[in-house]
């Protein structure tokens, strides 16, 4: 609540309380004393009542005065139906007079107060619905937000990690600039530029850069804000947001997750009416103003396989650019951008940062170099130093650590054996991600310890080979601790999880599977840019193909389930003295634990 409606809420209080005080004060004034009808009737007979006044529903009265006090007492009582009230009013000396009501003021608010009442929450309600909505007149008025020459400050100098993408936009700067250039030729710049990619890798930021750098106003609005309670609010908006657009070219128009308004029409179970019509008006909008005008719009979405047909068409959202994850020297880039402002101490190695973090987005590097801030601050620092960083990459991969959880000494020795077994697979496996720390501190959710391999280069393609090797590397863990404890525990569920995608993801997507060839039987098309968790509906295929499918899914890991133990048996000691060591120090790097599995197989081989 702020302050201004409390203050009227106030006044509200403090003027009842006035009326109750004054009403009380003239009821104190004026005191009438209620009597029943029976004592009435007696006090008449026994000659104390003075006067009397008889209205519709009521009789007021006073009695006379006792002994030497003049003051006479008000009184009234319910009027009763009483034939021989008169008579004995005449018979005792009381002077009594008939009162005509007038019912004009009561009757006049009963229909008032009502009224009034309803008018007031009505306008209460739309008050709010104006304050809240810029106005319940102007719902049909577009909700972009504009950003003026002056007001847009973001340049190509602060979006790094996309040079192709920015390659491809210089050309609409260029035209946003100099349209003579394009059009003495008889050239076309684009109506519409789609910016498609992974959550978090810049779209917004790059229309913004391009308005900056092209010093044009910049309007921005998202998808789901066309669509409204009201119907054909959503076209108006597209409409009035077309109409401002062209008041102020050149300018952009960005209307950010497209997909929340160019959803192919007839797509789900149901229709929706609104989004359609309100897709309808883009349409015809981008069908209807001139490019030359100099508005040009500019849409960001990661769900493109959802889009509309008639909107990616040539002659609308033509030019399709894609904001991917930055390669190893585009983090590079990103990290430099984001740690200008923060105090990085000589040791702040951030080539080593950007080899650690393959797969990252830009917000997840903002989200890096944020943390390892937060970090130095907390232990106290003046400059962020590598720890810091390589703690935050880890924060953001792993998840908080939890040292207050402790574990009992028969869970911590479990966990110990279980991701000392992870690291000395993968350090086995030739071509597998690199082992960059073993520890048994909890962190995140569910995760009681983690082994964190980090590749050393960016990887686009995955062979056979790696695919099996990382389903070995999974396995690992739940191996070692049937290898010494002689049983497994639950702390391997995960673990599984991710090595029957994988298994499954080579038989039914990736067409490796030598029984079934080479075909792919997945039920439907992923996103492109989004991961969502794997359907587990049945594909268009026979319950024999099913039945094949899941023996293969089954070989493939029974396969490496083999040989994951026999590495283990022959790195029993190498397992026993690592799973110590990290007893110990809760927190190993894997270059010590391949120096203990290293000793333990030239002694072996010694031995043989």
């Amino acid at each position: 609540m702020n302050r201004q409606v409390s203050f009227s809420i106030w006044y509200v209080l403090l003027a009842i309380m006035a009326v109750v005080i004054v009403h009380d004060f003239i009821l104190a004034l004026n005191q009438v004393e209620e009597l029943p009808y029976s004592e009435f009737k007696r006090l008449v007979a026994e000659g104390k009542v003075a006067e009397v006044a008889v209205t519709s529903h009521m009789l007021v009265g006073t009695l006379k005065s006792e002994g030497d006090s003049k003051e006479q007492k008000a009184f009234r009582t319910v009027r009763v139906e009483d034939p021989d009230l008169v008579r004995e009013l005449n018979q005792h000396g009381v002077t009594f007079a008939g009162v005509i009501e007038s019912t004009f003021l009561r009757d006049l608010l009963s229909w008032i107060i009502p009224v009034a009442l309803f008018v007031g929450i009505w306008f209460f309600i739309f008050r709010r619905l104006g304050q809240a909505q810029g106005g319940f007149m102007q719902v049909g008025q577009s909700k972009a937000k504009i950003y003026m020459e002056k007001d847009v400050k973001v340049t190509f100098a602060d979006v790094a990690g996309v040079d192709e993408a920015k390659d491809e936009l210089r050309e609409v700067i260029e035209f946003l600039k100099t349209p003579e250039k394009f059009t003495k030729l008889g050239g076309k710049i684009p109506k519409g530029i789609l910016l498609v990619g992974p959550p978090g890798t810049g779209k917004t930021l790059l229309a913004r850069a391009v308005a900056g750098e092209a010093s044009v106003p910049f309007f921005s609005i998202s998808g789901s804000e066309f669509v409204e309670m009201f119907v054909g609010v959503g076209a108006a908006r597209v409409r009035d947001l077309f109409e401002q657009a062209k008041g102020k070219a050149p300018c952009i128009i960005f209307i950010d997750e497209l997909d929340a308004l160019g959803k192919a029409r007839g797509m789900g179970p149901m229709a929706h009416e609104e989004r359609e019509q309100t897709l309808n008006q883009l349409l015809v909008e981008m069908d209807g103003f001139d490019p030359r005008v100099g508005v040009i719009l500019m849409a960001a979405t990661n769900r493109p396989e959802i889009l509309d047909p008639a909107l990616l068409r040539a002659g609308r959202f033509d030019r399709h650019v894609t904001v991917d994850r930055p390669d190893k020297k585009g983090r590079l880039d990103v990290l430099r951008v984001h740690a200008k402002k923060v105090a990085l101490n000589p040791d702040a190695d951030l080539e080593q940062i950007a080899a650690m973090t393959p797969g990252f987005s830009g917000a997840d590097l903002a989200n890096v170099i944020n943390e390892s801030t937060l970090l130095a601050v907390r232990r106290g620092k003046d400059q962020v130093g590598i720890a810091e960083l390589q703690e935050a990459v880890e924060r953001v991969i792993a998840g908080l650590e939890k040292k207050n959880r402790v574990l009992n000494k028969m869970e911590k020795e479990r966990v110990a054996y279980h991701e000392t077994g992870h690291a000395l697979i993968a350090l086995s496996i030739p071509g597998t991600d690199q082992v960059q720390k073993i520890s048994i501190i909890p962190r995140g959710v569910a995760a009681l310890g983690y082994t964190l391999q980090l590749p050393t280069e960016d990887r686009f393609l995955m062979t056979k080979s790696e695919l099996e090797n990382k389903v070995a590397v999974l396995l690992g863990g739940r191996i070692a601790e049937e290898t010494i404890f002689g049983e497994a525990s639950t702390g391997a569920q995960n673990d599984l999880v991710k090595a029957t995608d994988i298994a499954k993801s080579m038989v039914k997507a990736y067409g490796m599977s030598d029984k079934l060839g080479t075909i792919t039987l997945e039920q439907e098309r992923q996103p492109q840019f989004l991961q969502l968790p794997v359907a587990s509906e049945r594909g268009d295929y026979s319950e024999e193909t099913a039945r094949e499918i899941d023996c293969e899914v089954r070989r493939i890991v029974d396969e490496q389930y083999g040989r994951v133990k026999q590495m283990l048996e022959e790195r029993k000691a190498a397992l026993h003295q690592g799973a110590k060591l990290l007893i110990e120090r809760e927190v190993i790097t894997g270059a010590e634990l391949k120096a203990i599995m290293d000793v333990n197989l030239v002694e072996q081989s010694a031995r043989r």
